[in-house]
């Protein structure tokens, strides 16, 4: 499951969709870490609840936990991850937090069976060579 089509590799810097891989598999797991070619600081979380797609930040806007590895609960029809290591909340459909912080959130479409999620660089679910990164 590579992401980015050979069109999209190299397109870094403008905001485009990317191919992360199919929905029948990337909705087998609750969160993914996407990797990001600008590296660590850009990577993102793609989770998968309650049958849809939502993509953020893959570090706390406090203090730089893993998302990924925090809980997800519905509280009121209310989608929420928290930080593992502080336990700060973030909405996973707008970023915002009970604190008032503010996590990145991205647009994720599902297209022919394709997730896509539309960033800045192109996303993976491996790491990045250190040659590939930009």
């Amino acid at each position: 499951m590579a992401s980015g089509s050979g069109s999209e590799e190299g397109n870094t810097g403008s905001v485009s969709w990317r191919l992360i891989g199919p929905a029948s598999e990337l909705s087998k797991k609750q969160c993914r870490l996407m990797h990001s070619s600008l590296g660590y600081d850009s990577d993102v979380c793609l989770f998968h609840v309650k049958g849809e797609f939502f993509a953020m930040d893959a570090r706390c806007s406090h203090s730089g936990g893993p998302l990924c590895d925090g809980d997800i609960e519905d509280a009121d029809d209310v989608l929420q991850v928290f930080c593992p290591w502080h336990d700060y909340d973030f909405n996973l459909r707008t970023g915002k937090s009970g604190t008032g912080l503010q996590q990145q959130v991205y647009e994720v479409k599902i297209e022919d069976g394709s997730v896509y999620v539309k960033h800045a660089s192109p996303l993976s679910l491996q790491p990045f060579p250190a040659d590939q990164k930009r």
